[in-house]
């Protein structure tokens, strides 16, 4: 828990954090150990923060991951350098064509919700951000998640509002204006993401 205790005593406010940063790196490598997948939703601030968490699983953070020999000999000299080991996490943020449909032809608050429907299976994790808690498209993909046999993991502000009844992990950082939230959930999924890395890959140098 290297990255942690770092992240703890870079920024003291995270400190009460630290149980729920624990349980949450046990849901996630546990998910990734047995082949699944992580979702992950957001809104605003909070969609561009689902993009970035994303970016850092699915290709080098601080190691380049590169492949093993095998691979390489099976994909060729080519690619050789070329590819980086990977953990699958999908940002739900991401699906423009099917969003835009969606919220015309059905209803733009059960986007997440569709897609965790179409893409989430059990054993997945959603990791649903807001800093409120309170956002309703993610409470309801939440939800699908719930009924799908998912784990549910959430990052809010202090008051973990209504989604922090329906995670199996409530990371809630302990302030309560949005920008302050939003400031700490950062540093926190870069602590997560450096975790799962040194786990998985080869150390950061």
């Amino acid at each position: 828990m290297e990255r942690i205790n770092t992240l703890c005593l870079r920024y003291p406010v995270l400190e009460p954090c630290r149980g729920s940063l624990v349980e949450a790196l046990k849901v996630l490598k546990d998910s990734f150990e047995s082949g699944k997948k992580m979702l992950i939703c957001g809104n605003g601030g909070s969609a561009s923060d689902a993009d970035h968490w994303s970016g850092e699983l699915l290709k080098g953070f601080c190691s380049k991951r590169p492949l093993s020999n095998s691979w390489n000999q099976i994909l060729g000299s080519e690619f050789e350098g070329k590819l980086q080991n990977a953990l699958p996490c999908l940002p739900l943020t991401g699906f423009t064509a099917l969003g835009t449909a969606f919220a015309n032809d059905v209803d733009p608050h059960f986007i997440y919700a569709q897609l965790c429907w179409a893409l989430g299976k059990e054993g997945d994790v959603l990791v649903g951000i807001s800093t409120s808690g309170n956002a309703d498209n993610v409470i309801h993909a939440a939800k699908v998640a719930n009924a799908k046999g998912m784990k549910v993991i959430t990052l809010t502000g202090e008051s973990g509002g209504k989604l922090k009844d329906l995670a199996d992990v409530a990371i809630r950082v302990p302030v309560k204006e949005t920008f302050h939230v939003q400031e700490l959930h950062l540093p926190v999924y870069h602590a997560l993401c450096l975790e799962l890395e040194d786990y998985f890959f080869v150390n950061c140098a």
